[in-house]
């Protein structure tokens, strides 16, 4: 049995984390980290990480970047692997989670969603034969209570694009503020909220006279789910290193 804790347990992903985990044979939840002790569960909440003395295997984080410090600290000190999942971290943070790679395995993804990180694929194929003759546009939409903006997933899916380039892109959030005509080396970046939008993410390909498009969308939030958990599985017992969803897609 692999036992969890699971960091942002009564926010909406936390929720949603916590219901199919039950679903799930040989792993629990075991206590959670949360500003709100309202108790939504069958184990204990924790707002202070040091009065946490249940025996965990693996850290499921799903809360926010505030958090990551403390989260971090209480993980190298008691060696436990972390599966890292909130979005909106900063470069240092994310350095500072490869550094403590080097200790303890450590899993980052900005999107836990199987489907997401093979469209990462897709456009990094596409790029390789499209970037000198089509423009490329990204654009996501996400619930009027998301915060980050854009979100973590286009600003990956970017970087993925970026990877495979022969030239650097730049990174084109805000068209209005610069009178002037697009340059090849653009990826522009877009954000949408409203409403209830679990998640959408198109990533268009603008070509002389044709247009391809790549499009995932979210219909719920089980997916990212269900993803943090079989993240929490692969990265039980492994060796410290830095890990994410290309690693998880491969071992499958």
């Amino acid at each position: 049995m692999i036992n969890i804790l699971l960091s942002g347990c009564n926010g909406k992903m936390g929720q949603v984390i916590s219901r199919i985990a039950q679903e799930k044979n040989g792993l629990q939840i075991v206590a959670g980290f949360d500003i709100n002790t309202t108790p939504n569960n069958n184990y204990p909440v924790y707002t202070d990480l040091g009065k946490c003395n249940e025996k965990i295997d693996v850290i499921i984080d799903f809360s926010h970047p505030s958090v990551l410090e403390e989260l971090l600290e209480f993980a190298l000190t008691k060696k436990i692997p972390a599966v890292v999942a909130t979005t909106g971290l900063s470069n240092s943070q994310i350095k500072k989670l490869t550094n403590i790679s080097r200790d303890i395995p450590i899993f980052y993804s900005a999107n836990m969603s199987i489907g997401v990180n093979l469209l990462m694929d897709l456009v990094k194929k596409a790029s390789k034969v499209l970037e000198d003759d089509f423009d490329i546009e990204i654009i996501e939409k996400h619930h009027n209570q998301k915060i980050d903006a854009p979100s973590g997933t286009a600003l990956s899916i970017a970087d993925a694009i970026n990877s495979v380039s022969r030239n650097q892109k730049e990174y084109m959030y805000d068209r209005h503020s610069r009178r002037k005509m697009r340059n090849k080396k653009e990826i522009g970046i877009h954000a949408v909220r409203g409403g209830t939008v679990v998640g959408e993410h198109s990533v268009i390909f603008a070509g002389n006279d044709e247009i391809i498009e790549v499009n995932h969308i979210a219909m719920s939030k089980d997916i990212f789910a269900v993803g943090s958990l079989n993240a929490a599985v692969f990265l039980h017992k492994k060796a410290p290193d830095m890990y994410d969803m290309d690693d998880l897609i491969k071992n499958k």
